[in-house]
């Protein structure tokens, strides 16, 4: 069984919507969960989306560098995962002159995809 990851670092999204989306593509199928992300409204799905294809990719490299041949129908998504990346600390002007910080958060978002048993 093979498998293979892709890794996106710093998406400026945060890590509460972004988990939204993923949550609904963990453990799919690769095709099926391309095409929940391709008509989802939400931005990250758009995010999600490429990190998916960039694994699908990885996982067709590896065949190819390993000389074994892989049926990109059979994968699917294995582990996905977002996690807290380092937030951009900004301020933004509040009353009286002062100023108030604000966190943009931003995302780690891991995806690993595998071949299904017994093809």
């Amino acid at each position: 069984m093979t498998n293979a990851r892709a890794i996106q670092r710093t998406a400026r999204q945060s890590p509460y919507k972004m988990r939204l989306v993923i949550d609904q593509v963990r453990g799919l199928n690769c095709n099926d969960a391309l095409a929940l992300l391709k008509f989802s409204k939400k931005h990250a799905a758009k995010q999600i989306e490429k990190v998916l294809k960039s694994a699908i990719a990885n996982a067709e490299q590896a065949a190819r560098n390993a000389n074994e041949s892989i049926d990109v129908d059979a994968l699917f998504v294995q582990k996905a995962i977002v996690n807290e990346g380092p937030p951009l600390k900004r301020f933004t002007p509040a009353a009286m002159g002062r100023a108030t910080p604000m966190r943009k958060r931003t995302s780690h978002v891991e995806i690993v995809v595998a071949e299904k048993e017994g093809r």
